[in-house]
């Protein structure tokens, strides 16, 4: 009996051992502000600065990300030191990934396979969809009606060059607001204190082959989704 009850533990173990090594990240409220992209309003000095891990690539550059949240939805902003301006694209909805792009993956509800994905372009434009993934077969929603309460914000500057495709440049910075709202009809939206979701964070950059970054480590599809770490609502 005291040996079937040690195999139970060990294979307990090895089953939960994605939650285990799940990295935590605990965001703090604050009242709402106007994003700017650069990451100035004195409510982010109240976050503390994570370092995505570089997952690719020989060039050695950071990438560093803050969160916070209020009543009506959450901040992030990231901060990308770069060489070059992969972008060009230069409308919302596109395949953003295929350029330089900080992305945002949440998982309010791990009930369900269903979340919702954030991009960002250098040149500001963005990419939000809901995401149903039913055991990597994934079907992808853009908003429809997408104004008023349950529109982003966001914005983005650069240091050391232009803010223009090519250019030679030290870093990006994207800020932005994702409004709880948008997240329906997914559910567990509206967080309290104590409320955890599952989150990734990633960013891809395309000076010469296509360098990763990731928050949490996944295999070969940012969609991996039950990899994923905790963000915690303070």
């Amino acid at each position: 009996m005291i040996i079937a009850c040690k195999w139970m533990l060990v294979l307990a173990c090895i089953c939960c051992s994605t939650e285990i090594f799940a990295q935590q990240l605990s965001v703090i409220p604050i009242s709402d502000f106007k994003v700017t992209g650069d990451g100035s309003n004195a409510g982010w000095n109240q976050a503390s600065w994570i370092t995505l891990p570089q997952r690719s690539g020989q060039q050695q550059q950071s990438t560093k990300v803050k969160a916070l949240y209020s009543n009506n939805g959450i901040y992030f902003l990231f901060h990308c030191e770069d060489q070059r301006l992969s972008a060009a694209m230069k409308a919302d909805f596109l395949d953003l990934w295929t350029e330089d792009v900080a992305e945002v993956f949440l998982w309010p509800d791990t009930l369900q396979p269903a979340y919702f994905e954030y991009e960002i372009s250098p040149l500001n434009y963005e990419l939000p969809i809901l995401i149903s993934n039913e055991q990597g077969d994934l079907v992808r929603w853009l908003p429809f009606h997408y104004d008023a309460d349950r529109k982003t914000q966001h914005a983005t500057t650069v240091s050391g060059g232009e803010k223009k495709s090519g250019a030679a440049l030290n870093s990006w910075t994207a800020e932005f607001f994702i409004p709880f709202k948008l997240l329906r009809p997914l559910r567990n939206i509206v967080p309290r204190k104590g409320t955890t979701w599952k989150v990734n964070l990633y960013r891809v950059d395309y000076d010469k082959d296509a360098v990763e970054w990731s928050w949490q480590l996944t295999g070969s599809s940012f969609h991996e989704i039950e990899k994923f770490g905790r963000l915690v609502f303070e």
